[in-house]
């Protein structure tokens, strides 16, 4: 079995040419359509040094012909490289250069940026540029001239399972890194290769597009940007299965909405709160049809208590569902969330046979015996990270005899064998000792009616090492005060979790897929101590 993405793919449009890929906007192909541009890209690109093992860069908002980038490199053996369109010229240049990228996909609006770059990456000789609509001269070559020159024949040579797939994590904490799987395992870890709900593998590659044939073909939308692997798998995925994907350009709740009902959206895949706060609270004040919806699924950031409730007060016929996982694991278990989950101490899911819980010593965690641990999972997991095997050496621990991949997500094995999820141990708050996961806070903060986000970080403090500290955006036009706010939050978490700094912001500041920007969390409340709500009381007090 090759278990590669071009295969995969490739085996969906045999058997389904004419159904529509994707969407986006007034924009769609064919499986037919898509396969042929492809092909005639991933030609172009061989014309132009691209070969088996080249790197070559995804570096454009979400739209089709970034799909259709990625195939061609797939086609061609090469490695797509996830670009965030929101990096400034410092960040860009190390990505190009660290990435050792020769080739790029970008649209005309980031040309400017690309242009101040590339004479300090050399390797990087051919650049694509999508027309976008904004004015101006490029350096690059035109992307429909580019299609338009090369041959639609799938006539490629053969691939392989162990073909390299790189995804850059998203640097909220440093520089990024490139996450090295070989496509045969992350197929199986985030493609459909096994059965999400119950964990058991497909039988060969050629199952999943058999699936098609009888769901007949559902519509999915990804909400996530394609530089983001939550994205990226959702529609490759679907692709697999002969499924629709639609795509939005831009977040937009009401855009969001009018597609869904337009296009016959079955199933809706977003990044946590970030996202599904301001749909949510858009579809509750509109009047908009989700008749067509049967799913709303959140991964890689998990809905809080507070939305998802929120999501089943106002959609109580959809299925809603948290999925765990990370670049470093692919997916690691799943959860149906229901108007009585209790997630108030993290969400809790059912987990694959591969995934357990470990202590600092790298024994398994007893299940029921309330210890926390570090998750791991084993089986199909990645290679390690591109070009750093020293941060590679502390991915992996070996249980047992059994290598596992350990990013640092935080977790307690329960008696029934589900796993709560605590949070990242990175950004975990060690305060006076006592070990603070800052979702619970944000979740119990949240909860309150006047708050529309949060974000938790660790602050300096003299006495406890550590302390709790929130930025917090109001719902427009209320002003809550730091008294009814920790108020509010003594009465949902002890109080050794209690906020002891409290900002309030405009906007909370989060990177293009909807995850936490701590860099610039940490630097508004450094820059701003004045404004800490706080500070009238001893920040040193106790709790």
């Amino acid at each position: 079995m090759a278990l590669n993405i071009a295969d995969l793919f490739e085996h969906a449009v045999d058997l389904f040419p004419e159904r529509i890929a994707l969407i986006c906007g007034d924009d769609k192909r064919t499986f037919a359509q898509l396969e042929a541009r492809s092909n005639q890209l991933a030609h172009h690109l061989a014309e132009h040094g691209v070969t088996v093992g080249s790197h070559v860069g995804l570096y454009t908002r979400n739209r089709i012909e970034g799909i259709e980038f990625m195939l061609a490199a797939y086609k061609l053996r090469a490695v797509t490289i996830n670009v965030n369109y929101r990096y400034v010229e410092k960040e860009l240049r190390y990505l190009f250069d660290n990435s050792d990228m020769v080739a790029l996909i970008t649209e005309r609006q980031f040309t400017d940026k690309v242009a101040h770059v590339r004479p300090d990456t050399p390797q990087l000789q051919h650049v694509l540029v999508v027309d976008d609509g904004t004015e101006g001269e490029y350096e690059g070559t035109d992307y429909e001239s580019a299609v338009a020159e090369g041959s639609p024949e799938r006539d490629f040579g053969e691939r392989s399972g162990d073909d390299l797939y790189i995804l850059y994590t998203g640097g909220t904490t440093g520089f990024p890194k490139g996450v090295m799987w070989q496509h045969k395992d992350i197929w199986r870890a985030l493609g459909g290769g096994i059965n999400f709900m119950t964990g058991e593998p497909l039988a060969d590659e050629w199952e999943q597009a058999k699936s098609g044939e009888i769901t007949g073909g559902m519509t999915r939308m990804c909400l996530a940007p394609l530089i983001h692997g939550n994205a990226q798998w959702a529609a490759l995925a679907a692709m697999f299965a002969g499924d629709t994907v639609v795509l939005v350009p831009q977040f937009d709740p009401k855009i969001i909405w009018e597609s869904i009902a337009r296009d016959k959206v079955q199933v809706v895949v977003l990044v946590g709160d970030a996202m599904a706060r301001p749909l949510i609270e858009e579809y509750t004040s509109g009047n908009y049809d989700a008749s067509s919806l049967l799913a709303i699924s959140s991964s890689a950031a998990l809905f809080s208590p507070a939305v998802k409730d929120q999501y089943v007060d106002a959609l109580p016929n959809v299925v809603i569902t948290n999925s765990v996982g990370s670049s470093e694991t692919g997916f690691t278990g799943i959860s149906v969330m229901s108007k009585d989950t209790d997630s108030s101490s993290g969400p809790r899911v059912t987990v694959t046979a591969d995934t357990i819980v470990i202590n600092e010593d790298n024994q398994r965690v007893e299940p029921g015996s309330g210890e926390v641990g570090r998750m791991a999972r084993g089986g199909h997991i990645p290679l390690g990270y591109y070009k750093d095997p020293v941060k590679t050496a502390t991915l992996f621990a070996e249980v047992d005899g059994k290598r596992y991949a350990t990013p640092g997500d935080m977790a307690r094995i329960e008696a029934d064998g589900t796993m709560t999820l605590l949070g990242r141990g990175n950004t975990c708050v060690n305060t006076g000792g006592e070990k603070v996961f800052p979702e619970e806070v944000e979740g119990a903060l949240k909860s309150h009616p006047d708050v529309f986000d949060v974000l938790v970080i660790a602050m300096p403090d003299d006495t406890l090492g550590q302390r709790v500290a929130a930025l917090v955006q109001p719902r427009a036009g209320r002003t809550p005060t730091a008294e009814e706010l920790i108020a509010h939050v003594r009465g949902e978490i002890a109080g050794y979790k209690v906020p002891r700094s409290l900002w309030l912001v405009d906007e909370i500041t989060r990177l293009a897929t909807g995850k936490a920007d701590y860099t610039s969390a940490r630097k508004h409340a450094e820059d701003r101590p004045q404004e800490d709500l706080c500070t009238p009381r001893s920040a040193n007090s106790s709790a």
